[in-house]
């Protein structure tokens, strides 16, 4: 291990004492100690995780780049705008949370610390095209997938390394430990808190259930947690109908019948081979669960997965083996659960259609589409440019799991009073979510320069 990364070595901002991935056990990224000196931060080896105080010099950047003047307005206007017969409602919470304005600033202040030095990024800093293009454009390279991680073989001790606001998984962090180039972890507070809540599974013998995208970035690096421990396991499953299938093993394993029929072993196995650990099996490590999950999924989902699972064991097992074999916390971030309410506060009222905008590889967005869609025709845009308002023309992706994209026009109705929904995931930047709103205006007839 280099020794700038060792706990106590002069002048550098460090992890913990456990050997790989120690900053995992920050509480929600708000303990560390006192800011990087100039010299500290730049030396090989270091790791940086609360910024390099330039927040103030890249501000100026960040607002130019991200900052959106209808989206200004619609929050003084109790989230409303009505030119003519057309009216815009904006939800309550919508767009950048903390975690990911967190990590977008400390990559331009990566940048603005590091002009000289070669930058790369483990990933996308967040799921939205339009900020990831604004960091290449910045020279910032990407670090292209290897296996449940990222491929580090570009990467040279005097490089910097961006951690994305999902984290990484401990197999990477160890792998930039043995690099020793100065890593800039911008990891998720809400993420780091689920991670904890998986060590703790994995500490104590239970194997981490976990709500999420197996192939997710933050659903990779949480389910790796469990390699702490010696044995640790998790399983991921996506929605309440794989939740199922696990419900159902357990119960047929103890003699109950199912609604179902349940999966056999290798069945089991081959289901669920890509978001289990290599060595899962089911008729072992599924006496003793601890439900966690991805902290963008749909939050009612999550909560109605753990309740399920722990009503399983009891009818498999009875109440007390459940109060010593089962755990179950909603993990899911405030930010999600917060833009989640604001929409179906927002479908409450009569609207003609709903835009949700955000990258189609975000889940809290596709999260939110999905909760819209239930209520309200949904268009789910990955950016303002797959409205063209000649022609009345909309590009989006399908409402489901399995992304599919679609063209319809004409879009808007025209020639009749609209009202349309909007909101946005938590990676989309304001100025993304005001193009929108310019673009239905303009389709409408309303020249968007003069709402004011």
């Amino acid at each position: 291990m280099p020794a700038q990364w060792r706990r106590g070595a002069p002048g550098v901002q460090l992890a913990f004492d456990t050997a790989i991935g120690a900053r995992h056990a920050l509480d929600s990224g708000m303990t560390e100690t006192a800011s990087l000196s100039s010299d500290a931060s730049s030396a090989v080896g270091a790791y940086v995780r609360k910024g390099f105080g330039l927040k103030a010099e890249v501000q100026d950047t960040l607002a130019a780049d991200y900052t959106g003047h209808l989206v200004d307005l619609l929050r003084a206007r109790e989230y409303t705008l009505t030119v003519g017969d057309t009216t815009v409602r904006l939800a309550k919470e919508f767009g950048f949370c903390y975690g990911v304005e967190r990590a977008v600033d400390y990559a331009y202040q990566t940048r603005r610390k590091f002009p000289d030095r070669r930058i790369f990024l483990a990933g996308e800093i967040i799921h939205n095209p339009h900020v990831n293009e604004k960091l290449r454009e910045m020279g910032v390279v990407f670090l292209p997938a290897s296996g449940k991680g990222f491929d580090y073989t570009a990467v040279a001790a005097t490089d910097v390394v961006i951690l994305p606001a999902f984290g990484v998984t401990m197999q990477d962090f160890q792998t930039l430990r043995d690099l020793g180039c100065v890593v800039v972890d911008t990891t998720c507070g809400s993420v780091l808190n689920v991670w904890k809540r998986v060590e703790v599974y994995a500490r104590d013998g239970f194997t981490s259930l976990i709500h999420g995208k197996y192939y997710h970035e933050e659903t990779r690096a949480t389910a790796s947690q469990v390699e702490k421990y010696a044995g640790g396991q998790y399983l991921v499953v996506r929605d309440m109908d794989e939740a199922h299938l696990v419900m159902d093993y357990i119960e047929h394993k103890a003699g109950n019948p199912t609604a179902r029929p349940a999966l056999t072993r290798e069945a089991f196995l081959e289901k669920f081979g890509k978001a289990a650990t290599d060595n899962f099996d089911p008729d072992v490590h599924l006496d003793r669960i601890g439900v966690a999950n991805q902290t963008t999924m749909l939050a009612r989902e999550s909560l109605a997965i753990g309740a399920a699972v722990g009503e399983a064991m009891v009818r498999a097992h009875g109440e007390s083996h459940r109060s010593e074999h089962f755990r179950t916390f909603d993990t899911i971030c405030s930010a999600t659960q917060d833009r989640q309410d604001a929409v179906v506060e927002l479908l409450a009222e009569p609207l003609d259609l709903m835009v949700v905008v955000g990258g189609y590889n975000s889940s809290n967005t596709i999260s939110l589409a999905a909760l819209c869609a239930e209520q309200v025709l949904t268009y789910h845009i990955a950016d303002p440019d797959e409205i063209a308002v000649a022609g009345n023309r909309v590009r989006y992706r399908k409402i489901g799991p399995h992304h599919a994209e679609a063209d319809m026009a004409p879009w808007i109705p025209l020639g009749q009073p609209l009202r349309i929904g909007i909101t946005a995931g938590a990676s989309t930047p304001n100025n993304k979510i005001g193009e929108a709103v310019a673009r239905v205006f303009a389709i409408r007839g309303v020249d968007p320069a003069s709402i004011a």
